[in-house]
């Protein structure tokens, strides 16, 4: 007999505990050294229980934690975000620091209506899914459990409700460990619409350089045609309900796109301004003869990325849009290496608008299925 071999007891708390207790001469001597451990003092038939159950009142009660003992993963339980839910998704962000802005909590709950965002938590991991044109999609977990783990648990949430199980907003850096955790068993497609445009904040601050001239030029003509602009932050209820009532105009007054990507995209910024202290997010706006012009809103996203969630400004206006890009970081950002500015959905016109400025680098994306 192996001296690896274990005994397996189980037992429900409500939660399924497992101890594994090495074989070998003298059964007892690992029972005993738990009972000295947990203050367990008992030499009848049910030890073992005794011993579990003792565990059990001490990981709750006193957080003492063995390495041979943990909790058996349950059915993952899905449910809608709330705003109460903002400290347990960032922590278990913040464990990753991920630079994609799929994996904020400001994005998540903004766009939840949309995709039907839905998340769990098992283990101290956070676990997501979603639904799109694709129908119901996963993100990568983030949190404490192993990947390979983490990934079964997604899986087995696919199979039981009969989804095909397809993973979303995968980066280089998850692909790197789903591909260490599980090897050869996943296919990874690129996702170019949603590839996020990654600039160095300095270059967007300068604008320095023949490339940039024209964004100078539309600064310089914004300035001149509103000589007594100034960039605003916002801080009081009075900014917020401004860029609101901006924002209901900016959409009155856009020309409709063939899709309904304009509209998702207001919806999502007017729940980003209605809950904008309770989000902790940062916003600015520009003023120009007593009106707002322009406004942006973002936040951090790693120690040194900053990212931008919302930019509207009104097209008729002569330089709003290169404005408000220059003074919201300036004012915003400032510390900050990189700037995200998001993806472009696959729109040409939004596409074009970001390679004017030149990125850095866009952080690719792919979608996950599984081989075969």
């Amino acid at each position: 007999m192996s001296s690896t071999d274990t005994y397996t007891y189980s037992i429900r708390i409500p939660i399924r505990i497992r101890i594994r207790i090495p074989k070998g001469n003298n059964h007892n001597k690992p029972l005993t050294e738990f009972r000295t451990l947990l203050g367990v003092d008992s030499e009848r038939p049910d030890a073992v229980a005794i011993v579990i159950e003792s565990l059990c009142r001490r990981m709750e009660n006193n957080h003492v934690y063995l390495p041979e003992v943990y909790q058996r993963p349950r059915m993952l339980t899905f449910r809608p975000i709330q705003l109460s839910d903002k400290a347990v998704i960032d922590l278990a962000f913040r464990s990753k620091s991920y630079m994609s802005t799929d994996f904020t909590f400001t994005n998540l709950y903004a766009w939840q209506a949309l995709f039907k965002t839905v998340f769990a938590t098992e283990g101290g991991t956070l676990f997501l899914r979603f639904t799109d044109d694709d129908g119901v999609c996963y993100m990568m977990p983030a949190g404490k459990m192993p990947d390979r783990e983490a990934l079964e648990l997604i899986m087995q949430d696919a199979r039981e409700n009969d989804f095909p199980f397809i993973l979303k907003a995968v980066i280089p850096q998850m692909w790197e460990s789903i591909e260490r955790a599980m090897p050869g068993q996943f296919r990874l497609v690129p996702d170019r619409m949603n590839y996020e445009y990654i600039y160095l904040s300095e270059k967007l601050l300068s604008l320095s350089g023949k490339k940039l001239q024209s964004k100078r030029n539309h600064i310089n003509r914004f300035k001149a045609d509103h000589p007594e602009w100034e960039y605003v932050p916002v801080r009081t209820d009075a900014d917020i309900a401004g860029c609101l009532a901006m924002l209901d105009e900016w959409i009155r007054t856009t020309p409709p796109q063939d899709d309904a990507s304009q509209r998702h995209d207001y919806l999502s910024a007017r729940v980003m301004l209605e809950n904008f202290h309770r989000l902790q997010i940062r916003g600015g706006y520009i003023r120009a003869e007593g009106k707002i012009a322009a406004f942006s809103l973002g936040e951090p996203l790693t120690e040194d990325t900053f990212v931008v969630h919302v930019e509207k400004a009104f097209a008729g206006i002569t330089g709003a849009y290169t404005i408000i890009n220059q003074q919201f970081i300036e004012h915003e950002a400032a510390g900050y290496t990189y700037i995200n500015r998001e993806e472009d959905v696959g729109l040409e016109n939004l596409r074009k608008a970001k390679m004017s400025y030149y990125p850095e680098t866009l952080l690719e994306h792919g979608i996950v299925t599984l081989a075969g």
